[in-house]
């Protein structure tokens, strides 16, 4: 019963960072199931499972907020939601583990020109426009989907991530339409799962633990969303690229406990420093708004 417990509010404190940041939901709560000594498969396999009610109230909640854009959503979760039933049945006995570091680094190298170009702004304010490609958007839904199932978690990583570098959609829209899709691909990927393992391969308490968790934060983080500057939650976005991937890659590398860590509490500092710098800049950016707003005022008399 206490694990139970614990699981469920590692469901609540993941779904709240991916509902805000469109990330970390199946990367954390498949990190916890597999340190518990659960099998890979049978860790994806219960992530998925809960992110079937986690993600249709987070997308929901996202919906109502004005956080979707719908027409990414249409373009990328077909392609996602196969990715993902292919990752989970065809490709289950491939090892996830040898594509980790690639991606990883590839991923490392997006973040941070996210979190570049919401910081480079000064008094800006970050600008959206055009629409991304439906040419671009399904096979980024593929490949998403794919190593979301091989990997127990990549639809945000790699969805969220790709997507705010192309600057074309406001990073609310971006984790909104990245968690609305989700949906089609945790559904797929269950789907997969079932089919591949059996129900025998599941233990349904972890399930119904993380998303007990995950729905009872899942409004909380679309409120968030809605009230965090673009460029605040654009750096805070990049930072958990960063940090996640750095450590991903130190361990590959075969680095010791101690090198990870320190190398995971540098990235920490730094992403806290950026992110003060974010705020501080999106202040800048509303005191010059009211200067004008006031400059203009006299002239409208």
């Amino acid at each position: 019963m206490q694990s139970l417990l614990i699981l469920a509010i590692v469901g609540f404190f993941a779904q709240l960072v991916d509902g805000a940041l469109g990330m970390a939901y199946g990367v954390t709560s498949s990190t916890l199931l597999l340190a518990a000594g659960v099998a890979p498969a049978s860790a994806s396999a219960a992530v998925h499972l809960s992110e079937i009610g986690t993600t249709l109230v987070s997308g929901f909640s996202h919906h109502k907020l004005g956080n979707v854009d719908w027409r990414t959503v249409r373009i990328i979760a077909i392609p996602g939601g196969l990715g993902a039933f292919a990752g989970a049945t065809v490709l289950s006995s491939i090892d996830g583990d040898l594509a980790k570091p690639w991606v990883a680094a590839l991923l490392l190298g997006l973040g941070l020109y996210v979190s570049f170009r919401f910081l480079v702004l000064g008094g800006r304010r970050p600008q959206f426009k055009g629409l991304v490609s439906g040419m671009f958007l399904a096979p980024l839904g593929l490949v998403a989907g794919l190593m979301d199932a091989i990997g127990g978690g990549g639809w945000g990583p790699v969805g969220t991530t790709t997507l705010l570098s192309t600057g074309r959609l406001e990073p609310r829209k971006v984790v909104g339409s990245i968690d609305a899709s989700e949906f089609i691909v945790a559904l797929a990927g269950s789907v997969g799962f079932l089919l591949a393992l059996g129900s025998a391969g599941i233990n349904f308490g972890y399930v119904f633990a993380l998303l007990t968790g995950g729905v009872i934060a899942a409004p909380f983080a679309a409120w968030s969303v809605r009230h965090i500057p673009a460029r605040v939650l654009g750096t805070a976005a990049g930072g958990v690229i960063v940090l996640t991937n750095t450590r991903t890659i130190l361990m590959a590398a075969g680095y010791d406990g101690s090198v990870v860590l320190s190398a995971v509490a540098g990235v920490l500092v730094a992403w806290g420093l950026l992110l003060a710098r974010a705020v501080a800049q999106e202040r800048l950016a509303r005191a010059v708004e009211r200067a004008e707003a006031e400059a203009l005022e006299p002239v409208a008399a």
